[in-house]
Parts: C-alpha cells; structure tokens; sequence
C-alpha cells in the first residue's frame, strides 16, 4: 500500500512548491521598488508578527518535507538499494550546502571581483552551478566535461573570494538553501530510518518541538533551558539550530504520511481530518504564543505552527482542485513547481547583469505600480527557466 500510493505522482505538491516558488521570487525582489505595504515584507526579528515574506521559506520547506516520502519511497518501488538512496540524500545535501554557502558570501561585505564589483563572481558563480548540477542527456558524451568545468570554476572562485577585510569564503549561516539541506537531510534520513513507523515520526515530530521549546528564547528573554547544555550541543552538531526548519519538514512529512492512512476514507472524512489538523495547529500556536513571540528570524513555535496550518490549507484545497482536474490556471507557475532550483537561481542572473549595467527601477516604480513590477519579474523568472528547459538548461541535484 505504501509503495503503489507513494509511486504516484503528487501534482498538488507540485503546486504548492511551483506557488511557494513564485512568491519567494516576487517578495525577494520587493527591495527594487518603494513604497511595499508592511505586511508584504519581512517583520523583525522581535515584532511579534509575520509578513507574507515570513510565510515563503518555512511552506517551502513544508513541501519539500511532503515530497521526501514520494522520492525515496519510489526509489525503494525500482529496487534500488538503500545505501545508493543514503548517497543520493547526501549528494542533494551537499549541493545544497555548496550553493548555500557561495551566496551567502556575496550578500554583504564582499570586495569587488577582479576590479569588477560582485556582479562578475555572482555571474561566473551561477554559471559553475548550472554546469556543474546540470541535468545533461546522457547521451551527451560532453556532459561530464561541462560538469568538470563547473566544479573547476567553483573552486577557483572559491580560492580567489575576498571579502572587504580580505578575509576568505567561509560557512557564515549557510543561508536558505542550506538550511533547506540540512533540513532535508535530517528528514530524509529520519525517513529510511522510521519509514512505515508513523509512530515513530510522530515522536521525533514531538522532540523537535520540544527542541524548540527548551532552546527558543521566550517574551522575557528567558530560556527553559540554560546554554552550554547536551541537548544544545547535539542540535548544533546536527545542525539543527533550535529545530524550526526541521519541525516544518517534519510537519509536510506526516501530513504525506497521514494521507496515506486515510487515503481509503471518503473525502468528505478527508476534509474534516484535514480541518481538525489546522484547529490543532492554530490551538497549538496560540497557547504557544502566549509565552514566545511570532518569530520566523528566532523560529519560534508559533510562527512554525501558524504557518503550518497555512500549509495543510493550502495543500487540502490544491489537493481538491487537482482530483477534479482544475489545474490549467497552474500552467504559468508549472516550471516553478519542476524546475524550483533554476527558478530560485536566475533572479542572481537578473540582478547582477543590472548592477553591471548600472540599471535600477526609477523612482516612481512604487506602491501598486511597484508591486506589479515585482509580479512581472516573478513571471519573468518562470519563464525563463521554462525556455531554459526546452533548451536543456535544468539544475537537477
């Protein structure tokens, strides 16, 4: 049962990754324009509050937890081993961990490359990530060239990177897409552990809120749980911060797995199951909030509850359109949802071949006007990897 629900393709997480995608496009370019609406941006760290900006991340990262089972249980369904499936999680992890850390080290303090500005390391950088992660046919004998060429350019701009103090490239906080990998890692690994085990899910699901609980700072600055503790240390060395990220993760996973369970109930029953989940989620949030603050900076419960109960109703009500066959307004949004790592990489395109040409919104490209510019970039974006893929040109890690 397992293998044959998990062997079939999920287009309702397609969606929702394609539309998560598409968002983390739009409110990653808000900076060009003036005049955003508050809520649409970031809120700080201490604000005790969340903007749209707030939601992206952690609902990416809830569907990349939704997706785990349909990988590596597809890959059990062909037969291949579970150490080569342990490789390939590692693999992904890496590439993740690569990419993560070469553009954190262009977000600030960088020195200008070869008397160039950043620009030039951001161009040169994405391209060593598309030749080196690259999907090449494999009847393209030169394919392993070009990935050798990729990984040879990464390592000189590795050695070459200067920061304004002279200082070398280094792991700083990894940045989104290696906190997606770490999180992915602990998941996936989780899962070949645990597998048909939701029990067992379920308690690694609870020992990460615990994590949360006892390491998160509350309203009053205090901490349930001292600093210099065990508990700390082995999140730290598993890189699991104070556990939000893997929390969200965890999270798209027992809802994957939990569909299986009730994958023979009527929908109607489906539906109530799916609307008690969200009452629990929120009930949880708002008795957690009452102590810690709405964080997506800290990663506070709250913050990780709400938002994933905005995951469970939208996965549910993209979940319905796709069974009745509603999908066509997707197209748009489709290679965001197949092609995410080309989609998230192009906007660096797009920004530094600006700042080499010295381009920059006008003025009065703000409020709604500006917010419509922010929309079209997104489409821009999507399109682009779309015309990319019919040449090709696809990162596939």
């Amino acid at each position: 049962m397992e293998n044959s629900f998990f062997g079939r393709r999920n287009g309702a997480i397609d969606m929702l990754r394609g539309l998560t995608m598409f968002l983390m496009i739009f409110v990653n370019d808000l900076w060009t324009v003036g005049d955003v609406p508050h809520w649409l941006e970031h809120a700080a760290t201490h604000e005790d509050a969340m903007g749209l900006a707030d939601i992206v991340f952690p609902l990416f990262l809830f569907a990349v937890g939704m997706s785990i089972p349909y990988a590596l249980e597809h890959r059990f369904q062909k037969l291949i081993p579970a150490e080569k499936t342990l490789g390939h999680i590692l693999s992904r992890t890496f590439a993740l961990l690569v990419m993560g850390v070469f553009i954190v080290n262009t977000e600030g303090g960088m020195a200008p490359y070869l008397g160039c500005g950043k620009w030039l390391f951001v161009l040169l950088m994405v391209l060593g990530f598309f030749l080196a992660w690259n999907a090449y046919p494999e009847q393209l004998k030169a394919g392993k060239w070009f990935r050798a060429a990729g990984i040879i350019l990464l390592i000189g701009l590795a050695v070459t990177y200067r920061t304004e103090g002279g200082g070398l490239i280094r792991a700083r906080w990894w940045g989104i897409l290696g906190l997606i990998g770490w999180s992915y890692l602990f998941g996936a690994v989780a899962w070949l552990l645990c597998r048909r085990r939701t029990g067992a899910l379920s308690l690694v699901w609870l020992g990460l809120i615990g994590l949360n609980l006892l390491t998160t700072a509350t309203r009053d600055g205090e901490m349930l749980l001292d600093g210099g503790n065990l508990l700390q240390d082995f999140a730290r060395a598993l890189n699991l911060g104070n556990g939000s990220s893997a929390l969200m993760v965890f999270t798209g996973m027992l809802v994957s797995v939990q569909e299986k369970n009730f994958g023979r109930e009527p929908a109607g029953r489906k539906l109530l199951y799916a609307a008690l989940s969200v009452g629990i989620l929120i009930g949880f949030g708002t008795a957690a909030h009452e102590d810690w603050i709405i964080s997506k900076n800290i990663g506070t419960l709250p913050w990780c509850f709400y938002v994933a109960a905005i995951g469970i109703v939208l996965y549910t009500l993209l979940r319905v359109l796709e069974e009745k066959g509603w999908t066509r307004w997707f197209a748009p949004f489709r290679p965001a949802g197949t092609a995410t790592l080309t989609v998230y990489l192009i906007p660096y395109l797009y920004y530094s071949v600006s700042e080499a040409l010295g381009l920059e919104a006008p003025a009065w490209l703000a409020g709604p006007l500006g917010l419509v510019k922010c929309v079209a970039f997104a489409f821009l974006v999507i399109g682009t990897a779309w015309a990319l893929g019919k040449a090709g040109v696809k990162i596939k890690i």
